[in-house]
C-alpha cells in the first residue's frame, strides 16, 4: 500500500460522508508483525483499506477502531483519539516477544446538522464550503432547479417541497437552521412557524438565524408581534447572520456565515 493510495481512499471516504477510523502503527520494538507507519481504515463495516499486520494484531487493532467508531456515533462529543501500547505475547496471545504502539483516529462522524431553508446564491456559496466540513447538510426548496445546482455529495439531503413551511418537520432538532429564502415574504412565515412550535413545547433549535438586515430584523420583530407571539422570541433568532466580515458577495457572506456556525457549535460543545 502506497501513501498515495492510502489518502485517495481517505479522501474517497471523505467525500463520501462515511464515518471511519484510521489505526496506525506508530512505534515498535523486537519481533512484529508489521512495520512503524503501517496504517489501516476501519468503516463500521469493518477492514476497508490497508492492513497493520495481519493475525492477532489486526484483530485487535479491527476490534478496538469498531468499538471507538460506534461509541462515536453514538456520543459525538468523546474523544476520537486512542493509544495502545500492546505486549504482543501478554495483551494479543502472540509468541512474537515484541511490542507494538497503536494510535487510533476516528474522522467524518458527521453528528453536526445544518439545515438551510433556501437554495439561492447565497445557501448554494454556503453549502459548496459546507459540504467539504464533516457535517451533514439538509437543503429544503420549492425550486427543483435550484436543488439541482447544489453539489451532488452524500453530505448533501435535497428536499424538494410546494410550501417551505411543509420542510419544517423534515429537520432535526438539533439542526442548526438558516432561513436563506428569497427575502422576508418567504423567510417570515417559515421563522414564525418554527417559534410556533417552540411555543407549543418543541425544542428550540440550537442555531436559527436569518439572513438580512438590521431593518428586516426590527420587521421580523413587528411580525413576532402581530403573530402573537412572546416578545421574548425577538431573542430566539439571529438577524442578521454572519460573523462582521468580507463583503456583500454570496461566496464572502458564505465564509462569514460559516464561521458563525463554526463558532456557536465549538461554543456549544465547551460548555456542554
Amino acid at each position: 500500500m502506497t501513501l498515495i493510495a492510502f489518502y485517495q481512499r481517505v479522501d474517497e471516504l471523505l467525500a463520501a460522508g462515511e464515518s471511519f477510523v484510521v489505526a496506525t502503527i506508530v512505534d515498535t520494538v523486537g519481533s512484529v508483525p508489521q512495520m512503524t507507519g503501517a496504517r489501516m481504515i476501519v468503516t463500521v463495516e469493518g477492514r476497508n483499506f490497508g492492513t497493520v499486520g495481519g493475525g492477532k494484531v489486526e484483530s485487535r487493532a479491527l476490534e478496538e477502531s469498531k468499538k471507538l467508531l460506534f461509541e462515536l456515533l453514538e456520543n459525538s462529543s468523546g474523544d476520537k483519539h486512542r493509544f495502545f501500547n500492546w505486549n504482543l505475547e501478554k495483551d494479543i496471545g502472540m509468541t512474537c516477544g515484541g511490542s507494538v504502539k497503536v494510535y487510533l483516529e476516528a474522522h467524518n462522524l458527521a453528528q453536526w446538522h445544518v439545515t438551510v431553508f433556501g437554495a439561492g446564491h447565497c445557501a448554494t456559496a454556503l453549502i459548496h464550503l459546507l459540504a467539504k466540513l464533516d457535517c451533514k447538510i439538509t437543503c429544503i426548496d420549492t425550486r427543483e432547479e435550484w436543488l439541482d445546482r447544489l453539489p451532488d455529495s452524500r453530505r448533501v439531503r435535497k428536499v424538494l417541497v410546494a410550501n417551505y413551511r411543509d420542510g419544517i418537520e423534515k429537520v432535526a432538532r438539533d439542526a442548526f437552521v438558516l432561513l436563506l429564502t428569497m427575502g422576508h415574504s418567504s423567510d417570515s412565515p417559515i421563522l414564525m412557524e418554527i417559534l410556533r412550535g417552540y411555543q407549543s413545547g418543541l425544542k428550540p433549535f440550537p442555531y436559527l438565524g436569518v439572513i438580512g438586515s438590521k431593518a428586516k430584523a426590527i420587521r421580523l420583530n413587528q411580525d413576532i408581534a402581530a403573530a402573537g407571539l412572546p416578545a421574548e422570541y425577538n431573542d430566539a433568532f439571529l438577524c442578521p447572520v454572519g460573523l462582521p466580515l468580507g463583503n456583500n458577495e454570496p461566496e464572502e457572506i458564505a465564509v462569514s456565515i460559516a464561521a458563525q456556525l463554526l463558532q456557536c457549535r465549538d461554543n456549544l460543545g465547551s460548555s456542554g
